[in-house]
């Protein structure tokens, strides 16, 4: 449900801009409407034509969305349609003083303030009339089509659990469905319950359980790729990111495996398409000539398809082959020559055989890592993030080193820019587990903008 929550967010934008571009209009023709001439003239006809009020529209109207975002008109989270509908108001009287301090600056802008505020009470109008129109088609879809329905499993049977289960029950719209309910935290249970059907989310209502038996089940949920909530009554077992939700009106808290939700996904998605295109277009000549030395340096593809693991989920993570062909089953044969003393599960070997000449050129200057803008274009990478292991090398990761599975791999990240090649495994775990933990959006631009120095400055890192 959440992702559904997020698509109706994301198109509450340009559902905004034409309603603000219809208000706009209504207030223009209203203006100049016989009836409202007939009591106050109409002055700036010459000045102002439709034409170049439509214009001046179009430039304000991204300000106005901007404003909308700021106060909070477009988060994930479904307010209450009458909360929503006071904070439209503010949000508009807000935008509104600002159009009427930049009138009040330029004078020469246009004469009429009636056009102003009459553009501000059909903002109003229309733009909630929008927004309730959009709620009726999401809860149209998930109430006849069951688009979007997140599958709770509920654990507990006290009071608060059952009720919570009744009220899922008599409001589909929430978009939730009640698939199983147990009355014991049994992971076990739990882990067998799952698979069929499918669950999406696990909500403990209880307050009965444990620290323990509640950490273990919230880390099998985050590994699993599952929604957590719990009971405010449990708020202070568990010290982990959260956040508080409402589930027809009983308040539950969230577990939150990531700060990267919501927005930041959409954000982050925009950045990894545009460039990982301006990557490719800008690499593109590069690409030929790097395929030419492959080629001609050994036998073998020019490109390599290595599975990989990201959130959990296995793929083909694109290389310039930089080894010899069927590298991968000689593997087994260095596994005893090993360089990484830290115990962990990956492979490390500095004069590893398997690598060709040109291959080590291009692994020093990191330009057999470029085809994976391809992944990044397709939504199994993002540009930055955790770097992707084999599956041999998930299958031995310990409890804690599965929080690098929580959000998309990535082609650098917080170990790629802070400690070269030789990073223990350990160190590498923290540091990602760090930026899973506090992602932001001038996180990612900073770690880009250091591994763009890095490749230029510090040939030893890459």
């Amino acid at each position: 449900m959440k992702r559904v929550a997020l698509y109706f967010a994301v198109a509450l934008v340009p559902f905004d801009f034409v309603m603000l571009f219809l208000a706009g209009v209504s207030a223009y023709f209203f203006r100049t409407s016989e009836f409202i001439a007939q009591y106050r003239p109409v002055l700036f006809y010459l000045n102002l034509p439709f034409s170049k009020f439509a214009f001046l529209l179009l430039l304000v109207i991204p300000f106005w969305i901007l404003i909308f975002s700021v106060t909070g008109l477009y988060t994930v989270k479904r307010k209450d349609i009458m909360e929503e509908f006071f904070q439209l108001i503010a949000s508009v009287s807000f935008a509104l003083m600002m159009v009427i301090i930049y009138i009040f600056i330029r004078g020469e802008f246009f004469d009429s303030r009636f056009i102003v505020l009459a553009a501000g009470v059909f903002s109003i109008l229309y733009v909630f009339a929008g927004r309730l129109f959009l709620r009726g088609i999401e809860r149209h879809i998930r109430t006849k089509y069951r688009f979007g329905i997140e599958r709770v499993l509920i654990v507990g049977d006290d009071e608060t659990s059952l009720g919570l289960a009744r009220q899922i029950e008599k409001n589909p719209a929430l978009g939730y469905k009640v698939v199983k309910q147990i009355a014991a935290l049994d992971l076990t249970q739990i882990k067998a319950s799952i698979a069929n059907p499918k669950i999406d989310t696990v909500v403990v209502g209880s307050a009965d359980y444990g620290k323990d038996a509640l950490v273990e089940l919230a880390e099998f949920c985050r590994d699993a790729h599952l929604h957590f909530l719990f009971a405010p009554t449990l708020f202070q077992t568990l010290t982990t990111n959260v956040a508080l939700d409402m589930i027809g009106g009983i308040p539950l808290i969230e577990v939150k495996h990531t700060a990267l939700d919501g927005w930041g996904k959409v954000l982050k998605r925009i950045i990894d398409v545009a460039g990982s295109l301006a990557g490719l277009a800008v690499l593109s000549p590069a690409f030929g000539v790097i395929a030419a030395l492959v080629k001609l340096n050994s036998k073998g593809p020019v490109f390599v398809a290595l599975p990989r693991v990201s959130m959990g989920k296995l793929f083909k993570l694109y290389k310039f082959r930089s080894m010899i062909d069927n590298a991968h089953a000689l593997k087994s044969q260095l596994l005893r020559h090993n360089e990484r003393k830290d115990g962990g599960p990956l492979f490390k070997m500095h004069d590893d055989p398997r690598v060709t000449r040109i291959g080590r050129v291009l692994r020093r200057t990191r330009l057999d890592e470029f085809p994976q803008l391809f992944n990044v274009l397709a939504g199994e990478m993002s540009l930055v993030g955790p770097r992707p292991h084999e599956p041999e090398e998930v299958a031995q990761y310990e409890q804690h080193h599965k929080k690098l599975l929580v959000i998309k791999a990535g082609i650098t990240g917080m170990a790629q820019i802070s400690g070269a090649s030789d990073l223990p495994f350990e160190e590498e775990v923290k540091l990602d587990t760090y930026y899973i933990e506090n992602w932001s959006l001038m996180l990612d631009l900073k770690i880009l903008l250091r591994t763009t120095l890095k490749l230029f400055r510090d040939r030893s890192a890459c």
